[in-house]
């Protein structure tokens, strides 16, 4: 039921910007918190960033604060993970999801989408 399709990503030099999408269906998009996650290679999941329902409150992990910038388009059902001045380490799978409404963590019931792969390199 649940569809999570991520976009966006692609290889880039330190310093560049990227936009990422995540469009999603089968359920009420509005009324949820939403989660971007990432998986660096070799390694487990990282909690990057989380939105409220309504866009108001933005939450982000320090290694990106100041950087990327979460955003939605309820109108749309579509969130968005503007990056910019990326680094190396920023590279991974980038996965939307729905959130915790308390923790922010992500729904790990949820079919998931195939993320969208970031690769910051010279």
């Amino acid at each position: 039921e649940v569809q999570l399709v991520e976009s966006g990503g692609g290889l880039v030099q330190p310093g560049g910007s990227l936009r990422l999408s995540c469009a999603a269906s089968g359920f009420t998009f509005s009324q949820n918190h939403m989660t971007w996650v990432r998986q660096a290679p070799g390694k487990g999941l990282e909690w990057v960033s989380a939105i409220n329902g309504g866009g108001s409150a933005t939450y982000y992990a320090d290694s990106v604060k100041g950087r990327f910038t979460i955003s939605r388009d309820n109108a749309k059902s579509t969130l968005y993970l503007e990056m910019n001045n990326l680094k190396p380490e920023d590279t991974g799978l980038y996965y939307c999801a729905r959130a915790n409404q308390r923790t922010l963590v992500a729904w790990m019931g949820d079919r998931w989408g195939q993320g969208t792969r970031v690769t910051v390199s010279s």
